[in-house]
């Protein structure tokens, strides 16, 4: 590995450590200090930020700053707004919205991560599924440290305290500065004039857009619907079936989306474009219909199998489609078009996903602490009906071979 694909591993695992640290936990922190019935708002929050990203991202990271400068300015300025967050759990909608604050910082990092990798590397198959597995290895890392480590620095369960919070904010101010080591990236398109259009991603729109993307963004936003409902609610699922260190049970997807993530070159050549996202689809119905069948007694490993899934669901749905777009794109575009797809996904789709998820749980609930164990089952159904609708819709509709299907399987593997 290439010392600038060292820094560029390290941004990654920073970047997801601290969404990671705080992601995974802020309904437990919330359920627990009377904020139960709004759940699912830090997840309407988060896809909000996604949305407005593409904005900041089309007139300012595109234009006048170099990637690198504006990505460690928002992590600097999103890590002090993460250390305000616990203060204000006393008022729940100024909790929400100091949140709101802190991912308008973030998720612009997410898309300037992707753009920044994906302009120092040569092979996107090869190098960009090896530098990206490190933000997974991050994630799980925030969550063994919050279940492992932090439980000997509280007084209660880590994941009902402010602790996960502090260590985001720990985490993000750290990736801030090292922010200003990682390779030199001009604003891709500082001579092009500023246009409406170009902002919100019209000019990155028309050149990726053809029949079979049009058809791949709409099935992102669908199936980010009953995506949401994983987010929103897992924690709170395993917390009812008794689940201790909650965190760290939920780093056994990160782990198996490790494996997946270093295979996924291997799957490439085999499978294309389409057919890894069909795989990445029907991986979410499964994963929706063990919880379901493992909610009432509980099942443990229906359970623990369904959260084993995120590898392949995640991998080759979200990765898959994040090198897909790119391939896609041109330089000009490139920042603007992995802008468009967290817009799609982490917006758009998550979005709606977030509010329907809450509004499915809230009627499950029916005004009650918390929801039985024996109600998950109903639940889980929802989205795992829905999902499977998705994954329909697409392998009927779609058909875009983006790969050259020529190449072999150790031209492209990292491990050869």
């Amino acid at each position: 590995m290439t010392p600038t694909n060292v820094r560029l591993s390290t941004m990654m695992f920073l970047q997801y450590f601290i969404w990671g640290a705080w992601y995974t936990v802020i309904a437990v922190y919330m359920a627990n200090h009377g904020m139960e019935d709004i759940t699912h708002w830090p997840f309407s929050v988060n896809p909000i930020a996604a949305i407005i990203a593409p904005f900041f991202l089309g007139f300012i990271a595109d234009r006048y700053f170099d990637s690198e400068k504006v990505y460690g300015l928002l992590h600097i300025a999103g890590g002090i707004l993460m250390f305000v967050v616990p203060f204000t759990s006393f008022n729940a909608w100024l909790f929400i919205s100091v949140l709101l604050l802190y991912n308008l910082c973030y998720m612009p990092t997410l898309s300037l991560a992707n753009s920044v990798a994906f302009t120092h590397i040569g092979d996107q198959e090869k190098e960009f599924p090896i530098i990206r597995v490190f933000g997974t290895i991050g994630w799980i890392v925030a969550g063994l440290v919050i279940s492992f480590i932090l439980v000997y620095f509280t007084a209660d369960i880590p994941e009902r305290t402010a602790a996960p919070m502090y260590l985001a904010g720990g985490a993000s101010l750290l990736l801030g500065f090292f922010s200003f080591t990682l390779p030199n990236t001009p604003p891709p398109a500082k001579d092009e004039p500023v246009s409406f259009r170009s902002i919100i991603g019209v000019d990155a729109l028309r050149a990726l857009g053809d029949k079979a993307f049009f058809i791949f963004l709409a099935a992102s936003v669908l199936l980010c619907i009953p995506l949401a409902a994983y987010y929103n609610f897992l924690q709170l699922f395993l917390e009812a079936a008794d689940f201790t260190r909650i965190a760290g049970v939920q780093t056994i997807g990160q782990m198996s989306e490790v494996i997946f993530m270093l295979l996924m070159p291997f799957f490439f050549v085999r499978l294309g474009v389409k057919w890894m996202l069909a795989i990445g689809m029907l991986a979410w119905v499964a994963r929706y219909l063990l919880f379901a069948m493992g909610a009432p007694e509980p099942v443990t490993w229906m359970i623990i199998g369904g959260i084993a899934l995120h590898g392949v669901a995640y991998d080759f749905f979200f990765v898959t489609g994040q090198i897909y777009v790119d391939k896609k794109a041109t330089d000009k575009t490139r920042g603007q078009a992995q802008g468009l797809i967290v817009l799609a996904t982490y917006g758009v789709g998550l979005l709606i996903g977030a509010q329907i998820a809450g509004w499915l749980y809230n009627l499950f609930l029916e005004g009650r602490e918390a929801l039985p164990l024996a109600d998950w089952l109903g639940f889980w159904l929802v989205p795992a009906a829905f999902a499977a609708l998705v994954m329909i819709f697409f392998i009927l509709s779609f058909n875009d071979q983006v790969l050259d299907e020529e190449e072999s399987a150790e031209e492209i593997n990292p491990l050869a």
